[in-house]
Parts: structure tokens; C-alpha cells; sequence
């Protein structure tokens, strides 16, 4: 209040501005600072204790460049991705379409449940490595055989992680749902189906990670071809520095696929908010 008894307005004060020093210590201190950081520590260790190996036991990464350099120009590399692309894609698509499905199907009805149950769990136990001459047998070495091996190693952890998803859904908020005479198809893409997304997208997340081990794995006993026909042959000639190349386009891979997986989380995450605001 003033003098006349009038209010008065608030006035907003805009906040202090941090000095030079406060934000060189604020970027200095930010996360994606400290990960380059640790990244650049590590090759420079790698770089210092490398040259002092071995070159077959070891090499630096100034080495690996340069092997790197070299088959990218030769176009081996291109042609190895493209090798291991094809396959990788079609098995990663076939592990999510089928994971999804089972898993809906066993939390959603508890006759198949009661069947796939023991199948599901003594695949899950038993080493895929160990199947791979009987899919080699079933299906060949070439492309069908590198995609099986691939969604048998990989597709289990969606169907485990979408029945859980499902299953942990509150009994509380399907009933909600019934009561405001939501049919059993709105339930289930409007309540279930959005509570069971980080479930199901933590399922992919380590599904990714197994499929790239599985196309590897499949190359390396099927037609060496492909990424891990060239890590097969770099390691069958002592070759150190190119064979580092393929492990490091690997791990690359696996990197970005995780953040793809990770964006794509967020996005159905919003998705599974506005449903439930519709609903």
C-alpha cells in the first residue's frame, strides 16, 4: 500500500547475472563436460600405454585411426556395415514385433500364459550360443540364419519386461476406467498399454544391446561376413590396430541405438500422458 492507500503493483527484479568466473565453473562442472573429459583421459592413456606394447597385443589409438583411415578408403568398412545392417535391422524389427506380442499375450490371457510359461522359461535359460548349430541346420548361414540367431538371443528380455509392464498395472485405475464404461479395448490402449511403455522401452533398451552381440555372434559361425567376419579375420592375422576398428564402429552403434532408444522413450512417455489426460 502507498501513501493514498492504493496498492501497488509487485515489481519483478530480474535476477543477478553470474560472473565470468561462475559460468566457466558452471560449464567446467556440467555433465557433458565431465564425460569429455573422461574420454579424453582415458584415450590419452590409451595412446601413452599403447605405444609402449606389444602392436600385437595392443595398439594406440593414433594406429586405429589410421587403420581406420585405411578401410574406409579401400571401402571394407562400408561394405562390412552394410553386411551387418541388413540383417541386424530386419532381426531387430522381427525381436520387437514378436516380443511385444508375446508379452501382451501372456499378461493378457492366462491360458497362454500357463502354456508358453515353461517354454519361455527354459529358452531363457538355456545359452543361445548353444542352439546356433541347430538354427544353422534349421535355417542355413546366410541371411535367415544371422536374423534367428539374433531374435533368439535378443527378443527376451521385451517379453519379459512387457508382462511386467501389463501386470503392474494398478487394479485401481482399470477399475476407474470400467466405472466411467470405458470398453475393454479403451482400457487397454488408454490405461495399459501407456503404464506399460517405460517397461516396455527399458525391454528394447537391453534388447539393443543383446542384438548387437547376436548379429556378431551370428557372423561369427554362419558366413563370416559383415563386422564380425572382419574382427574373425583381423584376429586370425594378428592384426590389431584394423581389428580395434570394427569392435569401435560396434560399440559407436550400440551408443547411438541406446540414445534412439532413449528419445524415443521420451516421446511415447509424452504420448502416455496425454492419453491419460484424454481419458
Amino acid at each position: 500500500m502507498n501513501a493514498t492507500g492504493t496498492p501497488e503493483l509487485r515489481r519483478s527484479v530480474p535476477a543477478p547475472r553470474p560472473g565470468f568466473a561462475a559460468r566457466v565453473q558452471q560449464v567446467a562442472f556440467s555433465p557433458n563436460a565431465i564425460r569429455i573429459l573422461a574420454v579424453a583421459a582415458f584415450f590419452a592413456m590409451w595412446e601413452f600405454f599403447g605405444r609402449r606394447m606389444d602392436p600385437i597385443f595392443m595398439a594406440p589409438p593414433s594406429a586405429i585411426f589410421e587403420a581406420a583411415f585405411q578401410l574406409v578408403e579401400s571401402g571394407a568398412l562400408r561394405k562390412a556395415v552394410l553386411e551387418s545392417l541388413g540383417p541386424f535391422a530386419a532381426g531387430m524389427a522381427l525381436t520387437i514385433v514378436l516380443g511385444i506380442a508375446i508379452g501382451i499375450a501372456i499378461a493378457q490371457w492366462r491360458l497362454i500364459e500357463y502354456i508358453c510359461d515353461p517354454f519361455i522359461n527354459a529358452l531363457y535359460a538355456i545359452p543361445r550360443i548353444a542352439l546356433i548349430p541347430l538354427i544353422i541346420l534349421w535355417v542355413g548361414l546366410e541371411f535367415t540364419g544371422k536374423v534367428a540367431i539374433l531374435v533368439s538371443v535378443a527378443v527376451f528380455p521385451i517379453i519379459v519386461n512387457t508382462y511386467a509392464g501389463i501386470r503392474d498395472v494398478r487394479g485401481s485405475m482399470i477399475e476407474i476406467g470400467r466405472a466411467y464404461g470405458a470398453t475393454e479395448t479403451q482400457i487397454f490402449f488408454k490405461i495399459v498399454l501407456p503404464a506399460a511403455i517405460p517397461f516396455i522401452m527399458a525391454g528394447i533398451r537391453l534388447s539393443v544391446g543383446l542384438a548387437i552381440i547376436g548379429i556378431i555372434v551370428a557372423e561369427f559361425f554362419t558366413a563370416i561376413s559383415g563386422l564380425g567376419g572382419m574382427i574373425v579375420e583381423y584376429s586370425n592375422l594378428f592384426a590389431t590396430a584394423k581389428l580395434f576398428v570394427p569392435i569401435i564402429v560396434v560399440a559407436l552403434v550400440g551408443v547411438l541405438l541406446t540414445e534412439l532408444v532413449v528419445r524415443a522413450e521420451r516421446r511415447l512417455s509424452r504420448w502416455r500422458t496425454l492419453e491419460r489426460e484424454r481419458f
